[in-house]
């Protein structure tokens, strides 16, 4: 058979079942990412049906993918809703990071990978899925809950935390010196704090510049700014995806709402390719021996998530129950962690951790949006069979009945 043809037909069965795995996760309502990464094993080396002229394609793709992710998480936010988030909410980061990112950290030192493989299991175990988490709060209809933007806040320093972590994995797996690393790590930390700057500054005069009313206009001109930035970046040692989640922050207003809109099925196009991609490369054999840790890993650090969580909203004065909630909302993994995964994987410094991380994503993307439901419930319900029945004049007096109290589960609570 021809390559040319071989080539289309592979890529577009990849395509076809990628839509189809879509459709059926949407019927059941699910996350789509668990069943991409399960083609990928598919397709892949040792898988059913191992592809043959599209990988190198594919491959182009997942990295476009990588790209459009970080640019699209960028339009959702404008360089002052940021600076306000780190002025309020950088606690919550810290305490984020300190308990989500340590247990990926110790797994890895205890397996014996080392500490680049720690500080890159780190980040696996740290980043919630914005995506997923998007999503279930939308589907549950909390939107408009009080401890919805607490959970919105730790979404948005841990996306930010990214301009600052992928230039230094980047610079660890790339086995650069010690100067070499720092001066990396410095030129990502200027052209972020530049970006912002300039973004407060002069936001509007560059989203007038980038904006159009044809979208034809608007989508290339976008397109091409965050794929030549991104491209810059990445020879300037510092990250692709880091770039374009600049250029993301610095466009605001009609031109970052139009380009959310045009962009947004690319993304989902090249963000599932970028999935299989990663399964591609994990041996479906390689998953068994690693899946007892990914699964201690995964109970872990959704209980790490739901503690940070609790521990925000309780700082922000949210009730016992909307505590809850924010925890077992948070605990969902998914596109970035895989991101993460996916550079080491490229890097080639442990061959387990590709694996690892694709059973943790499965476990944790599917138990994600179970937790977001029923934590609060069964929290509820466990916090309450301890207390003893309080006497009936303890509700005038202001002791014992009110953390039990069903409060209103509406939106704007």
């Amino acid at each position: 058979m021809h390559s040319s043809a071989r080539f289309l037909i592979e890529f577009g069965a990849i395509i076809l079942a990628l839509g189809l795995l879509g459709r059926f996760a949407a019927r059941f309502q699910f996350s789509p990412i668990p069943l991409y990464l399960l083609a990928g094993l598919a397709f892949g080396e040792g898988g059913l049906l191992p592809l043959g002229t599209s990988e190198e394609f594919v491959a182009i793709g997942a990295e476009i993918g990588v790209i459009l992710l970080l640019l699209m998480l960028g339009l959702e936010y404008s360089a002052s809703d940021l600076v306000s988030n780190l002025k309020t909410q950088y606690t919550a980061g810290l305490v984020d990071a300190a308990l989500n990112a340590l247990p990926g950290a110790a797994m890895a030192l205890l397996l014996g990978w080392g500490p680049v493989a720690a500080v890159v299991l780190a980040g696996v175990t740290w980043i919630s899925s914005s995506g997923v988490i998007a999503k279930v709060l939308g589907d549950l209809g909390r939107l408009g809950n009080r401890e919805t933007p607490v959970i919105l806040s730790v979404l948005v320093l841990e996306d930010l935390s990214m301009a600052v972590y992928l230039p230094i994995i980047t610079a660890l797996l790339a086995g650069t010196g010690l100067a070499a690393g720092s001066l990396t790590l410095a030129v990502a930390l200027g052209a972020a704090a530049l970006v912002l700057l300039v973004a407060v500054r002069y936001g509007r005069h560059i989203s007038r510049f980038v904006s159009s009313d044809d979208p034809e206009k608007l989508l290339l001109v976008v397109l091409g700014l965050t794929l030549l930035v991104a491209g810059l970046a990445q020879q300037l040692q510092v990250s692709a995806a880091v770039g374009a989640f600049l250029v993301g922050i610095a466009l605001s207003g009609e031109a970052a709402e139009g380009a959310h809109n045009l962009l947004s099925p690319l993304r989902d196009l090249f963000a599932a390719v970028f999935f299989v991609f990663f399964g591609l490369h994990t041996d479906p054999a390689s998953i068994p021996p690693v899946l007892l840790p990914a699964l201690a890993l995964a109970v872990v650090t959704a209980g790490t998530k739901i503690a940070t969580g609790y521990w925000a909203a309780r700082r922000a004065g949210i009730s016992a129950k909307g505590r809850w909630r924010a925890g077992g909302t948070l605990v969902a993994r998914g596109e970035f962690s895989i991101v993460i995964a996916g550079l080491a994987v490229t890097a080639g410094i442990e061959p387990s951790l590709g694996p690892l991380a694709t059973a943790y994503v499965l476990i944790l993307v599917i138990v994600g949006p179970l937790t977001a439901r029923y934590t609060e419930p069964l929290a509820t319900r466990l916090t309450g069979r301890r207390r003893k029945p309080a006497p009936a004049t303890a509700d005038a007096e202001g002791g014992g009945l009110e953390s039990v109290t069903e409060e209103p589960h509406e939106v704007g609570q």
